[in-house]
């Protein structure tokens, strides 16, 4: 068969060359890689002919996947601890879109953390926070265990290789809430609800103490444990017997707003009863009994956290110094009854009609004056100010020892192990 009776035949092959990789990629990184388009055509006939044909073209991968979990305490919805961790979670699920995926465990037995742990690794979780002080000693042993993951253990003080620690602490904001209660009640006797007796709570009732002292000298600050972080009956029960003995003004650990409720009830019947929020805004429980509070902004050490992870700064070997203690200078937490409202307008008259003498100048001031001074120092990257800081005079503890002598401050291990009360303090300290 002669060349010219061959049907005519055309061959394509295409070959696609990826030519730069994606390692150590991050997402918005300008440096977008190349594909390579190679086209080869042969035709033949009475004549053979091959052309190539190379393009280039710009295309971005989809960023690598980190999957981080949360391991909670109580229940998300319970308005306080547990509810603020996770309002957090979703803020940097959606800041890190691209490249974050998150998931979460609620109302975990802290002796069973170790098990939820196992079961999220398996699930593929590569970062994984747990965010109860009772959490600390199983998140340690499953850091030992797998080396490859990495750990944040929050409120607690024990590190690994592949296990850092975070807190965003309260105790200057339960100080500036002690200036308050210390002026509004009427009884000298001021309230506490705490749940379990650890540094933690301790260092945050003796702040709260030592404001109410600052301003009323002879107030007491009466505290009724209730050995659970989240318990609204217990809670309630607790509340009520405080305010039977007198008590008018209440803060408390507890994560509900049940204390808040309950002061607003008495309120609403004619028997003023004042509160302050604790690590959400609370306002809308108390709208006539909420003072103020305390409230967490845990998306700012959780959004630091994860950019240095995903940018290869926190990797499994480096996190055994990693310890995040962050405050009101550092924007992890702020005063408010709630977001923008850092003391309820109804209570700012009253506030600005009672003056002090302000401890360290000798100046007489209102105590609104007072709480917006020290929440501005306090606020300052150099704080100029700090409730455990004596000035002319010892902070005591309740057997009359020395606790901080004049010029002197406690240490950030101190306020750490916190285990004694200060000495307008009433009750003890329950061993265990």
């Amino acid at each position: 068969m002669s060349a010219r009776n061959q049907t005519p035949l055309i061959a394509v092959l295409v070959v696609l060359i990826i030519v730069a990789g994606v390692g150590g990629y991050l997402a918005g990184s300008s440096a977008a890689p190349t594909k390579t388009v190679t086209t080869t055509v042969t035709q033949s006939a009475t004549v053979t002919m091959t052309k190539t044909v190379t393009t280039t073209v710009t295309v971005t991968p989809q960023p690598k996947k980190l999957k981080a979990a949360w391991v909670y305490v109580g229940p998300i919805g319970d308005y306080g601890w547990s509810h603020a961790h996770d309002v957090a979670r979703r803020y940097v699920e959606q800041l890190f879109r691209d490249w974050l995926v998150t998931g979460y465990v609620e109302s975990v037995e802290e002796p069973k953390v170790y098990d939820v742990i196992k079961k999220l690794i398996d699930e593929g979780y590569e970062v994984i926070f747990t965010t109860s002080f009772g959490f600390m000693d199983g998140t340690l042993k499953a850091a030992k265990e797998y080396p490859n993951v990495i750990f944040f253990h929050c409120s607690g003080y024990k590190r690994w290789d592949n296990m850092g620690t975070y807190f965003a602490d309260l105790y200057q904001l339960y100080y500036l809430n002690g200036l308050m209660a210390g002026a509004l009640t009427k009884s000298g006797k001021v309230g506490y609800v705490a749940a379990h007796p650890i540094p933690e709570v301790i260092r945050h009732i003796n702040a709260f103490a030592l404001g109410v002292k600052e301003v009323n000298p002879s107030a007491k600050v009466y505290v009724v444990w209730i050995h659970a972080w989240y318990d609204p009956p217990k809670a309630r029960a607790a509340a009520e017997s405080l305010i039977a003995q007198g008590v008018d003004v209440l803060a408390f650990t507890e994560d509900s707003p049940t204390v808040v409720e309950v002061a607003q009830e008495y309120t609403s019947r004619g028997k003023p009863v004042y509160a302050f929020a604790h690590y959400s805004p609370m306002l809308k429980y108390g709208p006539d009994a909420v003072v103020s509070g305390q409230l967490v902004r845990w998306e700012a050490i959780y959004a630091d956290i994860l950019a240095k992870i995903y940018s290869g700064a926190y990797n499994t070997t480096n996190l055994r110094n990693v310890d995040y203690w962050w405050l009101l200078s550092e924007g992890a937490v702020d005063l408010g009854a709630d977001f923008g409202v850092p003391i309820n307008p109804k209570f700012i008259p009253v506030l600005k009609n009672i003056t002090v003498t302000e401890r360290i100048t000798g100046e007489k001031m209102s105590v609104y004056d007072v709480v917006m001074l020290r929440l501005n120092q306090m606020k300052d990257p150099r704080p100029a100010f700090d409730p455990f800081c004596a000035v002319s005079e010892p902070i005591l503890t309740q057997d009359g020892k020395v606790l901080v002598r004049p010029g002197q401050c406690l240490t950030h291990d101190d306020l750490w192990n916190m285990m004694v009360f200060v000495d307008n303090v009433v009750g003890s300290i329950p061993a265990g």
